[in-house]
């Protein structure tokens, strides 16, 4: 379809439909838009985008109602999504604001975003094949076991068990957790586990070479874990004020389906996209549950532009571009006949307020 009048009724068509959830005619179009042409004219234009497999007439006297294809070509031509007013990203920075640790700021958001869209919100954390060390503790817990406290830049803590033959001196347990943490500090899981298995190996460190060994085999098995720790899910009392009872128990089913929608919302969030935002539009998700829901996704990740000062970040930064590699992602679930734009802005905003959490996160500040 060419850029022409008729993409400005088949975008009216979506517009009024979304607001209204009712059949959209030619003589409200020609009424309510000024689109320049009689009603007949928008008729003919009507019919011209049904046969094309844009809109579909539900009944021979009702009007016409977008089908995926329609709304599919809506969200293409949203090149840009429109900000959020001052007001609500002040909102936004004022809520999450108040997060006192990332387990905290990703249920905050969930609920955030879920009140904003009126739809099921959904905040991935961190796997920890993406994060990388910002520092570790080893603590004696028994005779043969060491505690590793971990930490990543993403603010998960891990603590996994080391056992050894023989336990070192509190003096040389300090000492490898003080060369660890400088020399590995910024690095992925894996380049740490490297780093340890030959610092242990090196001259010095024999004392804590198995501490050592112990230590990188844990780094290594932790940058193998590509789930996410947990999904933060809100608003699915929203769905009853939005589907229909036939639609209610195969989309409940998708939501307890969380591998599936890890991956899903993962490979949106990862997508290239003018808008830094992925959308799966029914069928396009492959899922036979979300057949009539939609999927908006953007993943945040670590801040490439770092916020000079308290002003910046509050209201500038957030709607910069500012995410690097995703290493995780926000999305919202609502029915085909969402609100794109208004969703779409939602969850981008929500992701850059997340990157900015991450990255002042990992910055220790």
């Amino acid at each position: 379809m060419t850029q022409s009048r008729r993409m400005l009724v088949l975008r009216a068509v979506v517009e009024d439909y979304i607001r209204s959830q009712e059949p959209v005619g030619s003589a409200a179009l020609s009424k309510e838009r000024d689109l320049g042409v009689s009603s007949a004219t928008i008729r003919n234009d009507m019919a011209a985008l049904e046969d094309e497999g844009y809109l579909i007439q539900p009944h021979t006297s009702a009007g016409r109602v977008p089908t995926e294809k329609g709304y599919r070509y809506f969200v293409d031509r949203l090149a840009t999504v429109v900000p959020l007013s001052e007001a609500q990203r002040r909102g936004i920075n004022s809520f999450l604001s108040g997060s006192v640790s990332l387990k905290d700021a990703l249920q905050r958001s969930a609920r955030l975003l879920s009140e904003i869209t009126g739809q099921v919100a959904i905040v991935a954390s961190p796997s920890l094949s993406k994060a990388t060390l910002r520092h570790v503790e080893l603590v004696p817990v028994a005779m043969s076991t060491l505690l590793a406290v971990v930490i990543t830049d993403t603010g998960r803590v891990a603590q996994h068990g080391l056992t050894v033959s023989a336990m070192p001196t509190a003096d040389d347990i300090n000492r490898l957790s003080s060369a660890v943490n400088e020399q590995c500090n910024g690095q992925s899981l894996s380049s740490a586990s490297e780093t340890v298995r030959a610092l242990g190996g090196g001259t010095g460190f024999e004392t804590v070479r198995e501490a050592a060994d112990a230590l990188a085999d844990a780094f290594a098995s932790m940058a193998l874990d590509d789930r996410a720790n947990e999904l933060y899910m809100s608003g699915t009392s929203h769905l009853a004020h939005s589907r229909s009872l036939t639609d209610l128990a195969p989309l409940f089913d998708a939501l307890e389906e969380q591998v599936v929608l890890m991956k899903l919302m993962s490979n949106l969030s990862e997508e290239p996209s003018a808008t830094g935002v992925g959308v799966s539009i029914g069928s396009e998700s492959h899922t036979p549950e979300l057949l009539h829901a939609s999927v908006v996704s953007s993943g945040y990740g670590r801040s490439t532009s770092p916020v000079a000062n308290d002003s910046e970040r509050n209201e500038t930064s957030p709607d910069q571009d500012s995410t690097n590699e995703p290493i995780a992602f926000v999305g919202s679930i609502g029915p085909t006949h969402m609100d794109y734009a208004a969703t779409m802005a939602a969850v981008r905003a929500v992701a850059r307020y997340l990157t900015f959490f991450v990255s002042e996160s990992g910055s220790g500040d």
